[in-house]
Parts: structure tokens; sequence; C-alpha cells
């Protein structure tokens, strides 16, 4: 097995990609040793030393180290439990915990899908490219709420991800939207 790792504008993550299947569909966030019950790869990902974050996409896994730590010790041990992981055939979820990256909600309005389906075809992609994802909270008075996860959390560019980037096209193509504000 041979396992692939990109750099993200995020310094303090490396995206980890095992030429397989991770989740398939959907995403799952990690930010803490605590939050990562639903998953024995985050689990064991936890026990090195260095590692804060975990976030598991399509075909890839983020993690985010302490910033006291320096990449080329972590990789190894990374790379070492996800090869362990997968050729061993474990579960990389315990139970169906992945997202599809929005908020619940079944009463949405015309623009609130329109900003949904904007957000799916346009903007999940590229930033899953970078390893991570966005989570659409809510549309309220002109203003969209959207969470950064995996390596956009925290990132140094991440402002000027949902400024730049998401918020323009959002304003061009729906002329409701007039602001977009990251979430935590």
């Amino acid at each position: 097995m041979f396992i692939q790792t990109e750099q993200t504008p995020n310094p303090a993550t490396l995206k980890f990609l095992p030429g397989r299947d991770v989740l398939g569909r959907g995403t799952a966030d990690f930010p803490n040793r605590d939050a990562a019950a639903a998953s024995p790869l985050a689990q064991r990902l936890f026990e090195i030393d260095g590692v804060q974050g975990v976030f598991l996409g399509a075909d890839f896994v983020t993690i985010t180290k302490a910033g006291d730590k320096e990449w080329f010790l972590l990789k190894p041990s990374i790379l070492g439990v996800i090869m362990e992981h997968f050729t061993a055939n474990r579960p990389v979820l315990l139970e169906e915990a992945t997202g599809d990256g929005h908020a619940a909600s079944e009463n949405d309005d015309e623009i609130v899908t329109q900003i949904k389906e904007l957000l799916d075809t346009r903007v999940r992609p590229a930033v899953a490219q970078d390893g991570g994802d966005i989570t659409f909270y809510g549309f309220e008075e002109g203003v969209v709420y959207l969470e950064m996860k995996g390596a956009c959390s925290g990132c140094p560019s991440s402002t000027a991800t949902l400024k730049a980037g998401i918020e323009n096209m959002l304003r061009h193509y729906i002329p409701e939207v007039v602001e977009v504000r990251a979430v935590r």
C-alpha cells in the first residue's frame, strides 16, 4: 500500500491519501480525542503524540498537528497507523456517523436550497482538494453561516476563502446574500 501526502494551505494540517476509499461519501470530523469514539481509525491516530485533529473525507485523511510538533517526526507514525488499519481491513467508522456537510433542516426555502447547491457543486469539491470541508449552518437576514472543517479549520487563508471566494460567488448568484460568516 502506497500512501501519498499533500500539503494543505494550513501549515498545521497534512492530507494523507491511502489510494482507496476512506468514507466513500460524506465526511467525519474529530476535532479532539473525545470526539473520536465512533472511529477506530481516528482513535488510533489520536494515540500519536502531537495529533490534535482528524478529519475523514471520501478518499483522504487530514491530520492537524500540535503547533510544537514537526511533520518529519509525526509522518512515519501516522503513515504506519493508516497503512496498518487499511491493510487489516478494519472499519473506519463503527456506525453511520458521516455528514452531508449541512445542518439538518427539512424546511429549506428556495434561497437556502440554492446556497446548498452552490456549496455542493462549486465550493466543497475545491475545499476537499485542500483536505477540508464546509458545513452550512444557516441563512438569516442576508448572512450565510458556514463552518470550516478539516484543513480549513484554523487555516490562515480561511478568512480570505470565505470572504473573497465563497461570499463573492454566493452574492453573484444569489442577490439576497449580503455576507458570509464563519461559525466557531
